[in-house]
């Protein structure tokens, strides 16, 4: 689910860069509620058991279970949006970073793997200001594929988004 212009193989760098390309000119409630929809959208479609969930920076905005997902997805969205609102980069991000240094996530940051989870589906949601610079202000969730896979649909559902404004 990578798409055509990133690499088949993703660096904590490229993940960084990524962020920086997926920034949005506006972020509303109501774009959280199109962007969840567009996730859903695709996980329906491909018959996925997924779990979407989109918060702002203080609440959140969408949520949604689909078919053959389960109670253990609500922990690893817990737990990857515990990671992203706190530290402000892709779970994915953590995970790259952490196996790169050959170190557990524990080992390399000193955080528990029992309240955060450095493994794809959680995507910080940028707003480009004015100034050029981006800020973060809210993360799409996605859990219940493989991580890399959670990984590329929010990815691909942010994509969308953005060619729709």
């Amino acid at each position: 689910m990578t798409s055509a212009d990133e690499p088949a193989v993703l660096t904590a760098a490229d993940v960084v860069a990524q962020e920086q390309r997926l920034a949005l000119g506006r972020f509303s409630n109501s774009d959280a509620v199109d962007l969840g929809l567009i996730a859903v959208s695709l996980g329906r479609e491909r018959g996925l058991p997924i779990v979407v969930e989109i918060r702002g920076l203080e609440q959140v905005l969408f949520r949604a279970a689909l078919d053959g997902s389960s109670v253990a997805n609500d922990s690893w969205i817990a737990r990857k949006a515990r990671l992203v609102e706190e530290l402000g980069h892709s779970t994915l991000y953590y995970r790259l970073e952490h196996d790169a240094a050959g170190k557990t996530f524990t080992e390399h940051t000193g955080l528990s793997e029992d309240d955060y989870a450095a493994h794809g589906g959680g995507v910080p949601i940028m707003v480009r200001g004015s100034g050029g610079g981006v800020s973060r202000v809210g993360v799409i969730l996605v859990s219940g594929l493989p991580h890399l896979d959670d990984h590329a649909l929010a990815v691909e559902a942010l994509e969308a988004l953005q060619k729709r404004s």
